[in-house]
């Protein structure tokens, strides 16, 4: 199993670009099913959810052309013209809940799918009752079989749907469905997301007709068909955050090629209060520190809030920081997993329920770690970065599911670290 080795001490300073946000690519991979016409994406990342996603729509039928990808340009095209099966299997789905999308545009275009129920996961359960309540109001009949969901539907209709929470998963699902229902459907308290906006401009691309993403109410008009088009996703704005606390932990000075600060707002004037010197543009977010880090209270809230994949890597600055801070996390029940890896580097979090209080340490020293999920294992690599001595961070793979190269992106600013290959 791979390992990540970092040795910490250095400043971060030069350039990096931002990949494609893994979290916009998936459902609009996965709107490819709406259509028997070719789909292109550009700046797609090449990740292992990405992967997954690939494995789970070739499996369904959906023809794959990785040859741009493969040369490094981030491009795929998927055909969903020949889609011979409707089931998204147990063993793609609990790889990665995103493969629960597949449910929305299958029944959708073909009446039918059946779909693995995904489970839990490390940072809590994530259920999947919203999506399923909103199917049922566009007249699907849902079913419960051996751990699978089974839906069917003539053809969806327009309906009312109201989400007792701003679920992502959820919005994109019924977003996806509604694009070919007859009839209009609104989806009302909807997930705002950026990643939400670039799914709608994707699906009206191919001739839907999205309005509102971004806002609390989503309408869509039920269209009898859909086709082709060309998309380029949008920059990863929690890579983008993760590469800003990485220059504002080491002092350093880095340009981040791409970021757009206005999908990062909350988590920006948070920075901003700590004491980092930020300067943005439209193409992308210098990062520069002057003088100690000051501690700040956060708070993870739904978007346009503090985004609780940010919250880890937070967790890391406030641990060097001048002062106590307290990080509230309300979206996940079980998210504060990376505290007690941090600890082990000397930090000095004290866990109070959904509560951390964060006593900032004179250091952090290397040391042994693991991962436990994605956003804590960025979060480890960043507390190596500015930890003294060498920090190894074992079961990197869930770094893979969401950073992009992210060895060669920091060395390139000057970071030492490398991957041990097991």
């Amino acid at each position: 199993m791979d390992k990540i080795i970092v040795h910490g001490g250095k400043k971060l300073t030069g350039e990096v670009t931002v990949s494609g946000s893994k979290n916009a690519a998936l459902p609009i991979l996965i709107a490819s099913l709406l259509t028997a016409e070719p789909c292109r994406y550009q700046r797609v990342p090449n990740l292992a959810d990405i992967h997954t996603t690939l494995k789970l729509l070739g499996g369904l039928g959906v023809k794959i052309d990785k040859q741009g990808w493969a040369r490094g340009t981030s491009e795929l095209t998927l055909q969903a013209e020949a889609v011979s099966k409707l089931e998204a299997s147990y063993d793609l789905v609990k790889t990665m809940r995103a493969s629960f999308l597949v449910l929305g545009p299958l029944t959708a275009r073909f009446g039918q799918a059946r779909v693995s129920t995904p489970g839990g996961c490390a940072i809590g359960a994530r259920p999947v009752n919203l999506h399923l309540k909103g199917l049922e109001a566009m007249g699907a009949r849902i079913e419960h079989s051996h751990g699978y969901i089974e839906a069917t539907a003539v053809r969806l209709h327009g309906a009312k749907i109201y989400l007792d929470l701003p679920s992502v998963g959820a919005t994109e699902n019924l977003m996806m469905a509604a694009t070919l229902a007859e009839g209009t459907t609104f989806i009302e308290n909807a997930a705002k997301e950026p990643e939400i906006e670039d799914l709608a401009s994707a699906l009206n691309k191919m001739g839907g007709r999205v309005r509102g993403a971004g806002t609390d109410i989503v309408q869509i008009d039920g269209v009898d068909s859909l086709h082709g088009f060309s998309h380029e996703i949008i920059p990863d704005r929690i890579e983008a955050g993760s590469f800003v606390i990485a220059s504002a932990i080491t002092g350093g000075d880095v340009w981040i090629k791409g970021a757009r600060a206005e999908h990062l707002d909350a988590f920006l004037i948070k920075l901003q209060e700590a004491g980092v010197v930020l300067s943005c543009d439209p193409g992308g977010i210098r990062v520069q520190r002057n003088g100690k880090i000051k501690s700040v209270d956060v708070t993870t809230l739904p978007y346009p809030g503090f985004a609780t994949d940010l919250q880890a890597q937070m967790m890391v600055l406030m641990s060097v920081a001048d002062g106590v801070s307290v990080i509230t996390e309300t979206i996940f029940e079980n998210r504060f997993m990376h505290a007690l890896e941090l600890d082990r580097m000397g930090a000095q979090i004290q866990l109070e329920g959904n509560r951390a209080v964060v006593r900032g340490a004179r250091e952090l020293s290397g040391a042994p770690v693991m991962a436990t999920d994605l956003r804590a294992s960025i979060s480890l690599i960043l507390a190596g970065l500015v930890a003294s001595g060498s920090t190894e961070v074992s079961r990197v793979y869930h770094l893979d599911r969401g950073y992009e190269y992210i060895e060669e992106k920091l060395s390139s600013l000057g970071a030492q670290i490398e991957r041990v290959r097991a």
